[in-house]
């Protein structure tokens, strides 16, 4: 990875600090459905000199030019129809890929600031590549809108004789003699007289016969009410249950009061060493490092190499249950504290992500699920540097301020002291703990912890690995859960 160009970067401005995250996350969820061509359009960013300044670096080799500079004119539109058919196969692979609403809402934001025309257009050997600017999307001017042609043309005159057409026919309707009606004369004959109608005589009404009257009946009482019929019961309503919050619980009102929450770096070992499996014991280990280091399997044939070196790196290894094990215990911290990755890969400095807040935590941990050793530059673990990093980013004074360290060995990466910076760490920033996970139990940094009033748990297998990494997160009281 090279460095294209550094711009000035507000690191106290919160606006500029999501966007950065956003990115991040934007590059993650592209990365894997894109061609390596296509991705290295996007430069990543990265925070450099105390998080001054953004560097922004590119896979690609050559010199960097700006597009801006190119001075011959067909060149330069060569590179800008590369650099839509570029974006164009960015839009196209974003159709075919299966989308949460988190994920379509971020790159439905992001689209328009890809194709900003304020961002930053470097050229390296003919392909272009975007260095985002992180400001308001410029997107180019609409294309004028042409008034359609007006129809009232030589078609008037067609109307006007269709008009004059239809008033002839209304005159000829009113005057033509052949348009009149003809008055009909009645016919005398045809008179019908009405007819008599004979009456029948009445017919005399028939006398009723006289119904002497019987004794009355005596009516029986109607049955007197001695009291008012009883309502029916209404049944009440069932009493809802009421929630039981667990204990130390945070409230939403809490979170929401607190201006300058906590903050954490996980400090995550990504050195070969971390390959090794959990399944075999310390001695064991320690001998294959040896072998690894000198050379000792002269004497093995190709296929006992082959062989040993798969029993030695076998699942589950101290990589893969670190990974799990810390994607997990990233869901218990509290949603007000904003968690930020520092990677020990290779000598000679570590690298370092912004805070990803709550929203984000799903793109943390997709990120250290991709994380994969490299014998790039010989490898190493440059816990020193990530250390001093990952301690500047953080306050410690104000507030209360977390580092969890998951390695399994010391730094390899330079000669300085780990334990002196660890007591300057302490001396400056009162209010910064620090707890480790040692997975290799050879307690060679728990300075670290005893300086700054943190505690070192010893993970050596998978089972291990669980109990100790809630135990660490536990003992920070950054886990408390949320009060319903």
């Amino acid at each position: 990875m090279q460095r294209i160009t550094r711009i000035a970067f507000d690191y106290n401005n919160p606006e500029k600090i999501s966007l950065l995250e956003q990115y991040h996350s934007l590059l993650l969820l592209l990365k894997s459905h894109l061609t390596d061509r296509t991705f290295s359009l996007l430069a990543s960013p990265k925070l450099i000199d105390n998080n001054q300044y953004l560097g922004w670096y590119t896979s690609l080799e050559g010199q960097p030019l700006s597009l801006d500079s190119i001075a011959l004119k067909s060149h330069k539109i060569k590179i800008t129809k590369t650099l839509q058919t570029r974006i164009n196969d960015i839009e196209n692979a974003i159709k075919l890929m299966p989308l949460s609403d988190e994920e379509r809402s971020l790159v439905s934001a992001w689209l328009p600031r890809i194709k900003s025309l304020g961002n930053q257009i470097y050229v390296i050997n003919d392909e272009p590549v975007i260095v985002n600017t992180f400001e308001e999307p410029v997107l180019p001017a609409a294309a004028p809108v042409i008034p359609p042609k007006p129809f009232w043309r030589w078609w008037h005159f067609l109307i006007l004789a269709l008009l004059l057409v239809g008033l002839l026919g209304i005159l000829w309707y009113l005057f033509c003699p052949f348009g009149k009606q003809k008055t009909v004369v009645p016919d005398p004959m045809a008179i019908i007289a009405p007819a008599v109608i004979e009456k029948k005589p009445e017919p005399k009404p028939t006398p009723e016969p006289v119904i002497e009257p019987k004794d009355p009946v005596p009516e029986e009482p109607m049955p007197i009410a001695t009291s008012e019929p009883k309502p029916e019961p209404v049944p009440e309503p069932p009493l809802t249950p009421k929630v039981k919050n667990p204990p130390n619980c945070i409230t939403k009102e809490e979170m929401n009061k607190d201006p300058n929450p906590s903050k954490m770096a996980i400090v995550f070992d990504n050195s070969l060493s971390m390959t090794v499996t959990l399944n075999e014991s310390p001695s064991a280990v320690e001998q294959y490092f040896q072998y690894l280091t000198y050379g000792y399997g002269r004497n093995m044939s190709e296929q006992e190499r082959i062989k040993y070196e798969k029993r030695m790196t076998r699942l589950p290894t101290r990589l893969s249950s670190s990974k799990s094990v810390a994607t997990s215990s990233i869901d218990k911290i509290q949603p007000n504290i904003g968690i930020s990755l520092v990677t020990l890969t290779n000598c000679p400095a570590a690298n370092v992500s912004p805070f990803y807040n709550y929203s984000n935590r799903a793109s943390l941990k997709h990120k250290i699920k991709q994380l994969t050793p490299t014998a790039a530059g010989g490898g190493g673990t440059p816990l020193y540097n990530g250390l001093e990093k990952a301690s500047k980013m953080l306050d410690g004074v104000k507030r209360d301020d977390y580092i969890l360290i998951i390695s399994d060995g010391e730094d390899n990466c330079t000669k300085k002291n780990i334990c002196t910076l660890a007591n300057y760490i302490a001396a400056q920033k009162p209010r910064l703990k620090i707890n480790i996970v040692d997975i290799a139990g050879e307690h060679k940094i728990d300075c670290i912890a005893n300086a700054t009033g943190g505690k070192v748990y010893i993970a050596q297998s998978p089972n291990d690995m669980i109990k100790q990494m809630n135990k660490a997160v536990s003992s920070l009281k950054i886990n408390r859960p949320v009060c319903q």
